[in-house]
Formats: C-alpha cells, structure tokens, sequence
C-alpha cells in the first residue's frame, strides 16, 4: 500500500497533461500509471503531422507532440510505471493495478484522474455476415502495424467509415504501395475532419462512397473480397445496388469508444451520447475526487482540446487534494443540448466561474449560431460559417454569464441555422 496524493491513469496525452497541471498547481505527489511499454498514447504510432497547431503554434507529429510532453513531466520529475494495469479503483480512491516487477500494488489516494482514452469499434459491433478470415483490421490496428511494427496488412485495401484514423491510413496504405480502393461510409458526410479530406482522399485521388456501407464479407482462410451496397434514408441496405469489390484487406474506422469500464466499476454516473461519465466544468465526476478528461471522456478530432481539457482536470484533482474541491457533479445546474446538438462537455456547472463548453452538432450545418439560453433568456452565442459532427465545437462563457446560469431551472444550448 502506497499513500499518494493523486494518481492518473493512463500515460497518454490526457494523463501527460494532467500530471504537468497537477505538479504545478502545488501537488508534487502524482503519480502516473500506464499499461504501454511506453508513455504517449496513441500519438506514438500518429507518425503523420498537424498536432500541435493550437497548443504549440507549430506543426508536429504525433510523436513529437507526445515527447513535449513527456520532456514536461520528466523535467518535473514526476514519477511513472509502464507495463502496469489497473484492475479496480474503488470510492475511497484506493487504486489497484499489476506489474511485472513488482507485483500487485495498491496506491491510496486522495485524487485520482482517469485518462484511459478510448478503444475502436470492431467487426463484432457491426454484424457484417460473412466467415471470419484474415485481412480485416480496425484501422487502429493496421497504423500500429505499419507504422511501428513495419509490417503491410494487405495490398488491395477497402475502408469501411470515414474517421479520422481510416482517412489517414487510406493515405498511408497507398502511400507504402497498396491499391486502395475506396472509402465506405454509411452516413451522407465524413466523420472525419476536412483537412484529411482533402489531404488524405482528394490529394491522392482515393474515391469516398457516402450512404454506402459493407454488407458481407467473402473468403474463408483470407479476405478475397466484399460486396457494398447503398444504405436508404434510415440506413437500410439497398439490395439492387449491391457491387462485388475484390481485396485483400478490410479497414475498419466505424468509431470510437471511451474505455470506461473502470468507471462503471464505481457506478459514476455516465453520459449516454458521449459514452465517458458526467462532468462538471473542472471535470470532476459525480464520485467525489475522481476527475476524468480526454478521450476517456468524450472522443476528440485534435488533441490540441484533448491538452486543455485534460490541464483543467489537473487543476481540480490537485484542488481536491488541497480541499479547494468543489461537490461532486451530482450538484449544481444541469447544461442541456438543444436544436442541432448532440452533447455538451461539460454535462453541470457546480460554481459560477469562467470556462468553455465544448460541443458537437447532430449533422452538418450551414451558417448560423451557437446559443446559449437560461430559462429562455439568451446568454452568450457565437457565430459559425459551417459546423459538421466531426469537429468539436468551443462556446466560452464568461463569469458574468456563469453566474447568471447558476440561478437558472432551464439552460439549453442550440445550434440555429440562419434563415
């Protein structure tokens, strides 16, 4: 049994943030725990570039990004185990995780921060028929694959979903020489960001199907092939538009899901749009001193938001342990989404202070504005030219605005289109 102050859970770009924010707002005994061999997070097989453009103000890789931070927390000689899993966390804050070298080891907390990030969907969520042969990856998988392990999944490559990680690796599969022949996705948009886009799929001439989707999967000891077929207005495949299309391989980019089963462990109450538990604006959970930040949270595009909302997450463990916390989220006024949104991070307020709502938009949307109402008074809004499901959105809202919500039964957060 060790005594610590506070204790983050996973050593990735949320943890790494939130580790630095918690050192420097006065709590020196953190400790960081991480089941990779290595600190960093997904960003160590991120090889491509465009991190870091809001954080740093300069283009990185995913590596670099990972190693600033990484550079941060050795500087602060904040102390760290890989190889280790955690098992269980329970409400008193103790923390149970497994480690090679030294066993089973238990750490008493007075704060913990859960920075897990968040798994793929797999073939499994999808009941795509078919038998079970090699050649269908996540996309996940077939980056850590090529870009770490250097080896090729396949050579005639299908994408089914347009996320981000199935846009990048479109782009990567046919840039190490494979014949990629096209991206699947069953909505009328990309979920993916513009810049990869146009960067990954137009730039390199790789065809994207909207409203399409795989409905089998052919051969039986490896991938010989799949058949697609357009989806209807409720996603409903259209038989007589079936097509046959040989491969190799299947990618699969059909999504993320926040890794919350430590969590659910502990009954924090959970968001069901965003997958990741209920908030407050300094991300604490509704179980007193548990902070959540990152994608463990809700999925983010940049992870640029992903550093910022996890330093706000350091901030209130480190405040906790200093018992400057606030009540746990089951307090204070609840934030709800409105006309054209789907969820808004975070979930209550709990004290009148400065901070940002983060949100996403239902479906793709032209010019308009982002509103924020208490009991039908209209608070603060912004405008935007375009919003789409697959970039998060920012509303700030000022302390004389966060007072005023304080009082408020009612406050609903909308996206209008302009008429």
């Amino acid at each position: 049994m060790r005594n610590i102050d506070t204790v983050i859970i996973g050593g990735g770009p949320a943890g790494l943030a939130a580790a630095c924010a918690c050192y420097d707002a006065g709590v020196r005994d953190v400790y960081i725990l991480e089941r990779d061999e290595n600190l960093g997070g997904i960003l160590q097989q991120c090889i491509h570039n465009g991190f870091g453009l809001q954080w740093f103000k300069e283009e990185l890789t995913g590596p670099e990004y990972a190693q600033r931070f990484i550079d941060e927390v050795e500087k602060r000689s904040i102390p760290y185990m890989v190889n280790t899993m955690v098992l269980e966390i329970t409400p008193d804050k103790k923390v149970y995780c497994v480690n090679p070298d030294e066993g089973v080891c238990i750490f008493q907390c007075k704060s913990i921060v859960l920075a897990m990030g968040c798994r793929e969907r797999v073939r499994g969520n999808l009941k795509i028929p078919g038998m079970r042969p090699a050649g269908v990856y996540s996309a996940g998988l077939a980056q850590r694959l090529v870009n770490l392990e250097g080896a090729m999944p396949g050579k005639e490559v299908v994408i089914l979903g347009s996320g981000d990680i199935g846009l990048i690796m479109a782009r990567r599969m046919k840039w190490e020489g494979a014949d990629v022949k096209m991206v699947c996705e069953i909505m009328p948009y990309s979920s993916g960001l513009a810049r990869n886009i146009q960067q990954c799929l137009r730039d390199n001439g790789i065809p994207l199907k909207l409203n399409t989707t795989v409905v089998a999967i052919h051969g039986k000891q490896r991938v010989e092939g799949v058949t697609i077929a357009k989806v209807d207005e409720n996603r409903k495949p259209i038989p007589e538009t079936q097509e046959y299309v040989p491969c190799d391989t299947l990618l699969l980019s059909v999504g993320l899901l926040p890794e919350n089963e430590l969590s659910r462990g502990i009954n924090i109450q959970m968001d069901p749009v965003t997958g990741g538990p209920k908030v407050d604006e300094n991300r604490q959970t509704s179980v007193p001193g548990i902070f959540a930040c990152g994608n463990v949270l809700h999925v983010h595009d940049i992870v640029d938001f992903v550093s910022k909302e996890s330093v706000i997450a350091g901030k209130g463990a480190a405040a906790y342990c200093q018992n400057r916390g606030t009540e746990a989220v089951s307090g204070g006024v609840s934030l709800n989404p409105g006309e054209n949104v789907r969820y808004i991070v975070p979930q209550k307020l709990v004290q009148a202070e400065a901070c940002s709502l983060y949100f996403r938009v239902g479906s793709p949307l032209g010019a308009g504005r982002i509103i924020l109402r208490a009991d039908g008074e209209e608070l603060a809004a912004k405008r935007f030219i375009r919003a789409v499901p697959g970039e998060m959105e920012e509303l700030p809202i000022s302390l004389e605005v966060a007072e005023k919500l304080m009082s408020a039964k009612d406050v609903v957060l909308s996206a209008e289109v302009s008429r």
